[in-house]
């Protein structure tokens, strides 16, 4: 139980650099030198949560207690026979899913944005030849068969966890960048002018009176961290555009204000 919940652990922090990196990186940020925390990597890695592989993968691993469950239920023993055999078959066919999983690597180039079911078919299959159901009757594999297995089984998955934490983090980010408008929205005011690059907000000078003379507007909240403002201007283009970083001092002040809900059918 504890190397199981190393590996989880282990995982999750893997998950959540991946995401993270895969999200910032869509706009051109590190997700060290933004200085997130390993609790927060970790806490990113609960996104994979809602997906439906995912989704689908922990209700699989209920699979072998079925019977046990359908026996507490008062079903028919006829029934669960029969659940027990199909079950039973899936796990004998545990080489065929290692070698479609295979097959598609090699397809690879073919098979994106589900390139990831291949490593998942690989290690879907070898975790099943490990089971009772998979082999003859009283026949036992060797410890270091099992081990083996379990280790390139482990790599398998750790390959899959990237392939989705990295998918997952750049649509959310495209997703994101999409609806920027309704973001938190930010008024940088500067004392001296800021020399944005273009295409830059918008821009205003109040005059010489004015302590903080320049007025720059547009701009939404992508990330805050430490006094530090990564802003990103109102239709902003992943191939051309810049992600601005403004950090709050004393001759800059941010005003934060909030963003525009998007239309929504009546």
């Amino acid at each position: 139980m504890a190397g199981i919940a190393s590996f989880v652990g282990a995982l999750m922090l893997y998950a959540g650099y991946i995401y993270t990196n895969a999200y910032f990186g869509y706009f051109r940020l590190n997700p060290f030198a933004v200085g997130l925390s390993t609790f927060e990597l970790v806490m990113h890695s609960l996104r994979l949560a809602t997906l439906p592989v995912l989704e689908a993968l922990a209700l699989a691993l209920l699979v072998p207690a079925a019977p046990r469950l359908l026996t507490l239920l008062h079903v028919p023993e006829q029934q669960v026979r029969r659940l027990r055999d199909f079950g039973r078959s899936i796990a004998r066919a545990h080489l065929g899913y290692v070698v479609l999983g295979v097959v598609l690597m090699l397809l690879w180039r073919w098979i994106q944005p589900y390139g990831w079911t291949a490593p998942l078919l690989v290690a879907g299959g070898l975790i099943l030849g490990l089971t009772r159901a998979a082999g003859p009757e009283g026949e036992a594999r060797a410890p270091w068969e099992r081990a083996g297995s379990l280790l390139v089984a482990g790599l398998f998955l750790i390959w899959v966890t990237a392939l989705l934490a990295g998918q997952l983090g750049r649509q959310d980010a495209q997703r994101d960048a999409e609806q920027l408008v309704s973001r938190v929205a930010v008024v940088v005011m500067s004392t001296e002018r800021l020399d944005f690059a273009p295409p830059g907000p918008r821009y205003e000078d109040l005059g010489k009176g004015v302590h903080y003379r320049y007025r720059y507007t547009g701009l939404r909240v992508l990330l805050e961290r430490d006094h530090r403002y990564y802003l990103l201007r109102i239709g902003w283009d992943h191939d051309t555009d810049p992600t601005y970083v403004i950090e709050d001092d004393d001759t800059v002040r941010i005003e934060l204000r909030p963003g525009v809900l998007p239309r929504t059918d009546r």
